[in-house]
């Protein structure tokens, strides 16, 4: 694969084939529903989508919702995709759904992975956040399914009010459950997601600090979403690591992604650099709307009039968002803007302007600390 420049192509293509979904998760972008939409994407104009996804060159493309599973011709979708050369992963929810048979579907077909959400090391807090009883031992029913077959598995945790008292028991399962991945989200107040539910910016740190020092010593691999700082708080780690080694204190952002005790890299790749809400990333919903991010609900074209490649290089939003000299507030005088650049996702949440200073950060810029001086 080529170098990949995020101005022309993404690392990250999410596409939600459809928000119909049973569950009613509290934190839920999407707020699904129960049915299908009428104008959702059909067969054939998905795949357009994904010919032109795959000309892009060939970024990573994730199936999500709502539930990818009340889609019927999922998997007609996702063997297109593969057939094509396109490494196809898939969101589903635990639901009904998702059966030994779904699960040997996808394997046949060629899915590179399965993701499971558990944002709960047990059925009380899970199912409160899944907003559905019974969603706990679903998801741990599908994942002894998914490990029947030997298909990857990869485990997605939303940080919230809800679990933050309960990380430890959290990473005890996660090991367990033998995932390559801990993918962990952390709440961006949009759809049913509330400011309420969040936890604070010092407590956003907290973790970070806690997930650098587990990650060099699990089996999985660690990555966050909607938390681009945390790779700011690898990379202090490593600084200061290096110089109390007499190594020197030069840190490239590929120091932030070799974090793990096994210096492995998930079964999917790891970014380059930095992917951040439309720099590297791009959503694309059930209807054909494009969005820097799912979490970002600014509007940038829809492919049923314009290719995603022309929307993704040229609109406004897309071309500010992969410009962090446009960065205001104290991301803007930020030394790590150029590899953490802040949520954008949640600035746009908070403020109402996604340029604006990440609010969820507690850093103070060295140029900032000056002037206080």
């Amino acid at each position: 694969m080529f170098p990949r420049d995020y101005n022309e192509n993404p690392f990250i293509v999410i596409w939600e084939l459809t928000r119909a979904c049973e569950l009613k998760c509290l934190h839920c972008r999407a707020e699904a529903q129960y049915h299908r939409h009428p104008f959702e994407l059909s067969f054939d104009e998905g795949k357009k989508l994904i010919d032109d996804i795959h000309s892009m060159n060939n970024p990573m493309l994730v199936f999500t919702g709502g539930d990818p599973l009340m889609r019927e011709d999922v998997f007609d979708i996702a063997k297109y995709a593969i057939d094509k050369g396109v490494r196809v992963s898939m969101t589903p929810s635990a639901t009904p759904n998702v059966t030994k048979q779904a699960m040997e579907k996808a394997k046949d077909v060629g899915l590179s992975r399965w993701a499971f959400s558990l944002d709960g090391h047990n059925a009380e807090i899970h199912d409160h956040f899944r907003g559905t009883t019974g969603s706990f031992d679903l998801t741990m029913n599908a994942i002894n399914y998914l490990h029947e077959l030997e298909m990857p598995l990869q485990i997605n945790t939303v940080i919230s009010r809800y679990n933050y008292d309960y990380l430890e028991e959290m990473a005890e399962m996660i090991e367990k459950l033998d995932c390559v991945l801990w993918s962990v989200f952390f709440l961006v107040p949009t759809g049913r997601g509330q400011e309420k539910d969040m936890i604070s910016p010092v407590e956003h740190e907290k973790v970070f600090q806690w997930l650098y020092d587990l990650s060099k010593k699990v089996p999985f691999d660690i990555k966050t979403t909607a938390a681009q700082h945390y790779r700011r708080v690898v990379i202090q780690n490593k600084m200061r690591e290096k110089i109390s080694a007499s190594e020197g204190s030069d840190i490239h952002y590929e120091d932030a992604l070799k974090s793990g005790s096994t210096g492995q890299i998930d079964g999917l790749g790891r970014a380059p650099k930095g992917v951040n809400d439309g720099n590297g990333f791009v959503f694309i919903s059930h209807t054909g709307d494009v969005f820097p991010s799912g979490l970002l609900p600014i509007k940038a074209g829809n492919v049923r009039e314009t290719p995603l490649p022309t929307i993704y290089r040229e609109s406004e939003v897309f071309t500010s968002l992969r410009n962090p000299d446009l960065y205001k507030g104290k991301c803007g005088v930020c030394e790590f803007k150029h590899v953490c650049g802040g949520s954008r996702s949640r600035a746009y949440a908070m403020t109402g302007d996604y340029l604006e200073s990440e609010p969820y950060c507690v850093y103070v810029p060295k140029s900032m600390r000056k002037k206080a001086q």
